[in-house]
């Protein structure tokens, strides 16, 4: 069994549910500290981030990943334990082989593999891990070791982010950068009262329903060359009481911005808000901005770098995307650094039976490796 597919079944194997890290980054800990890593333990609040480096001086290039999963959802539903790594079909079963337990060996195995060469390698690299990608708020997680960074100083030039990008084969697509995400919580309020007496109440749905059907045909801007149109959606609608005779008093509803950079979050909100106010709405909304768009742009060393490894060892040219949903990119790219995501293919992520191409698996560190090679050793 090969080193990285091994690693792959021990972190598959401690169920590190969202924000937990069962032991996960301890592993990964002593095996770089082994391989004369610097490793930290970052902790905020109940929240585990490793922080190993290695090397002195000059540029600094870090690999991004997490060890926290999401849920496995019904046990019956897998064909086997979703954490009893299971290898059948030439292919890794279990929860968080793509989504990135099988991304986190690679880079500690080639992590490991490149000191080992190059022990004076120029500049440094490291390895930076969280717990809490997957959960709702990621408050303290890479967002907080981010305002850490700020606080002491510590400056990265170029992060890889080992998110499953590929879409059909290894290495047929990177992410050079991710949209924004605005979210807003709208609660409309009205008048309660019954239905038979509608002069007597204000029903918020119909309030909304006008402002709503604005919202929905906004042209909010027209993207640019790297970023589709911001988007516009409601996730989540909710008013009433659960009977039929009763006009509800409120109306709740979640929106969302997926937003390029030729749009700022804030003209968004103000834009959003002069239409509610437009319609006369009795309104409130509370706003959260999850990060701002980004873009590594081309020509830039880390980018020219993942798309020539690509070429060289998956024989394909990668696509440069900017779509999906967020990563934990988004807290690194601010520090001043470009941002590159690279990493298994991602059809079975977040789903029942979740699962890595083991020959991609064994492929990954030397990818890995050879951006390393490609960005400390010239």
């Amino acid at each position: 069994m090969s080193d990285v597919l091994a690693l792959t079944r021990e972190l598959i194997r401690r169920r590190s549910v969202t924000p937990e890290d069962a032991g996960c980054q301890a592993l990964i800990g002593e095996r770089l500290a082994q391989a004369g890593f610097e490793v930290a333990n970052l902790r905020f609040g109940e929240v585990d981030n490793l922080w190993a480096t290695h090397g002195s001086g000059g540029p600094l290039l870090v690999f991004l990943g997490h060890t926290d999963v999401v849920p496995p959802g019904p046990v019956e539903s897998w064909q086997s334990d979703p954490f009893d790594p299971v290898a059948r079909d030439g292919h890794l079963y279990g929860r968080g082989a793509a989504d990135m337990k099988g991304s986190v060996a690679a880079m500690a195995v080639a992590l490991e593999d490149f000191v080992a060469a190059h022990p004076h390698h120029r500049g440094r690299v490291g390895l930076l891990l969280t717990s809490d990608e997957e959960g709702p708020d990621n408050l303290n997680g890479v967002r907080r070791v981010a305002e850490h960074f700020r606080a002491t100083g510590e400056r990265i030039d170029w992060c890889v982010v080992g998110e499953p990008s590929s879409k059909e084969r290894l290495g047929d697509l990177i992410r050079v950068g991710r949209r924004g995400s605005l979210s807003g919580k709208l609660v409309v309020r009205g008048v309660q009262g019954h239905v038979a007496y509608p002069e007597k109440a204000k029903n918020p749905i119909h309030a909304f329903a006008p402002a709503l059907a604005e919202l929905a045909a906004e042209r909010w801007d027209e993207g640019n060359a790297d970023f589709p149109p911001t988007s516009f959606q409601v996730s989540n609608l909710n008013a009433g009481t659960g009977a039929n005779n009763v006009i509800p008093g409120t109306l709740t509803a979640l929106v969302n911005f997926r937003y390029s950079t030729a749009s700022r979050a804030e003209d968004l909100r103000a834009r959003t808000e002069a239409i509610l106010d437009k319609h006369g709405l009795d309104w409130r909304i509370d706003w959260s901005l999850s990060g701002e768009p980004f873009l590594t742009p081309p020509g830039g060393a880390l980018r020219d770098a993942v798309v020539a490894v690509c070429r060289e060892l998956c024989g394909i040219a990668p696509e440069e995307s900017t779509g999906g949903g967020t990563s934990d990119g988004r807290f690194i790219a601010p520090l001043g650094a470009d941002v590159v995501e690279l990493g298994p293919v991602n059809a079975t992520i977040h789903k029942v039976d979740e699962c890595v191409a083991v020959a991609d698996l064994e492929r990954l560190p030397a990818l890995y490796r050879a951006i390393c090679e490609r960005m400390l050793l010239s």
